[in-house]
């Protein structure tokens, strides 16, 4: 009779982990790299068992210091001041940023998981375990500023149209089509894809990072380092593990280029030098009908902005008075005091803070919780106001020239 055959230690893997990378460092460190899904069960499992079979004496995760607050620290969103942001022109940033949580929320309850469950897995075990917990992603803030530093006017639009358009997207996304954009294939024709639509923003948003993330892991202390990153960084970050990098130019935000800043001075010049044309060759008469133009041309389009956000009327009405004048002074948006106008009107509550991370995953929510409405009031006017000074602007050239 045959002797029944022995069950394999419980350290060994059964069923390989498919997404993890075991690489060395020259001075005999061991830094495995899984690779993971923000939205995926299988990802939680697969941090569980890594943890538990690979023996790691230290666990480094994808998160800066406030991605790490946000995740651990359910009373976060309480402490956002609407208002510093606005003043601080951070409006576009913190939009883009809740479109883009929106998505991956909208996915997770899809698939009944928390967003960076993974992430949290990892936290914990490492609680646990007592083991040191290393952030090693480049502060999200500093991505976001460099990423749109480098967008041109055209850019930052199709940018922020997609990620608009995104809230509009109704597509059921399962668990299998999450563990396919794992594979390395899928992954690579993502972020060809991405690259040949926006370069910049992929080589901020993911080349950067997994330069930055690959010097902080040589960085981090530990003999045998598990590092648990989203999938579509493990090449990069395999590739870029031998050589080192410069944090701080990584962590530098660019200073504002002089030639944005020359032209938005210009536009209120070449306005002002067509109402002085138009004055000088057809009387006052022409001249007024010119600033008529501009006046009801840029403070519509203002106004539609904030209304296409569901802003108060006296919002709407702050947006259609303020775009002409602020239109003309680049130290100022239309989109800003019509933020502002909506926020005095609709202060934020504790309720709408709190409210905030889970109304964002549905478009009535996205446009009905007072936190982004207000964000979406900024920027909506702005684009308004911006679409306004150049139809206006080509209106007059066109009757005077």
């Amino acid at each position: 009779m045959d002797e029944p055959e022995a069950s394999p230690p419980a350290s060994l893997t059964v069923t390989p982990l498919t997404t993890l990378r075991e690489l060395s460092l020259p001075d005999g460190r061991e830094i495995l790299l899984l690779g993971t899904a923000h939205v995926s069960k299988r990802s939680v499992a697969d941090v569980a068992r890594a943890v538990e079979e690979l023996q790691p004496d230290t666990i480094a995760v994808e998160l800066c210091e406030a991605r790490y607050r946000n995740l651990t620290d359910r009373e976060a969103w309480r402490r956002l001041d609407v208002f510093k942001v606005l003043r601080e022109g951070k409006a576009p940033l913190l939009l883009s940023s809740l479109v883009m949580t929106s998505f991956q929320r909208r996915i997770a309850k899809e698939l009944g998981v928390t967003p960076g469950a993974e992430m949290l897995e990892a936290i914990e075990r490492a609680k646990e375990k007592d083991l040191p917990i290393e952030l090693i992603d480049r502060d999200i803030q500093v991505t976001l500023r460099r990423t749109w530093s480098r967008l041109g006017w055209w850019a930052k639009l199709k940018l922020m149209a997609q990620l608009v358009g995104s809230l509009f997207v109704g597509q059921e996304i399962d668990e299998e089509m999450i563990e396919k954009l794992k594979e390395e294939e899928e992954l690579a024709g993502l972020l060809e894809a991405m690259a040949a639509a926006l370069p910049q923003v992929k080589s901020t948003l993911i080349d950067e990072r997994d330069r930055y993330m690959a010097q902080r892991l040589r960085q981090t202390g530990g003999r045998r380092v598990l590092a648990v990153v989203g999938a579509g960084h493990l090449a990069g970050i395999a590739a870029n593990l031998d050589a080192a990098s410069d944090l701080a130019e990584l962590e530098r935000v660019p200073p504002r280029s002089w030639a944005p800043r020359l032209v938005a001075w210009l536009i209120p010049l070449a306005i002002v030098a067509l109402l002085v044309v138009g004055f000088l060759r057809g009387g006052l008469e022409e001249s007024m009908t010119s600033v008529a133009l501009w006046v009801l041309v840029n403070g519509t389009l203002a106004a539609l902005g904030a209304l296409a956000a569901f802003g108060h009327p006296l919002t709407i009405a702050a947006a259609f008075v303020a775009a002409p004048i602020t239109s003309l002074n680049p130290l100022i948006a239309a989109g800003w005091v019509a933020g502002l106008v909506q926020a005095w009107i609709h202060r934020p509550t504790v309720s709408d803070l709190e409210d905030l991370p889970e109304d964002i995953t549905t478009l009535k929510g996205f446009w009905g919780n007072s936190v982004s409405r207000i964000l979406l009031v900024v920027v909506l006017a702005n684009l308004g106001s911006m679409l306004g000074t150049f139809v206006a602007g080509g209106w007059i050239a066109a009757r005077t020239l």
